[in-house]
């Protein structure tokens, strides 16, 4: 994966950093490997639970059941994402 650090990392120059590019990068950087890590953890879940004998082609029953957990999978983390965002927001307004 390329990097969008530039020499001066997005600085104007002179080798000034700019802390506001930075963050916003390693923002991105977090929301990708967490994006990266909730693909491979479904990935390894369904398959275990789906998949009875690994072998070139799956069949109905194995599509189905990995589409299903799929679904159920993203259901539930995007439950959780929004319960635990609103939770943040909360604790931020109590600050």
């Amino acid at each position: 994966m390329e990097s969008s650090f530039g020499s001066d990392f997005g600085g104007s120059g002179g080798g000034k950093l700019d802390p506001g590019l930075i963050m916003e990068q390693v923002k991105v950087q977090i929301a990708v490997a967490n994006a990266q890590e909730l693909l491979q953890r479904m990935t390894d879940k369904c398959f275990r639970k789906c998949i009875g004998k690994p072998g070139g082609s799956l069949d109905n029953s194995e599509q189905k059941c990995i589409a299903m957990c799929m679904d159920r999978y993203m259901d539930a983390w995007n439950t959780v994402s929004r319960a635990y965002n609103s939770r943040l927001q909360r604790e931020r307004a109590n600050m």
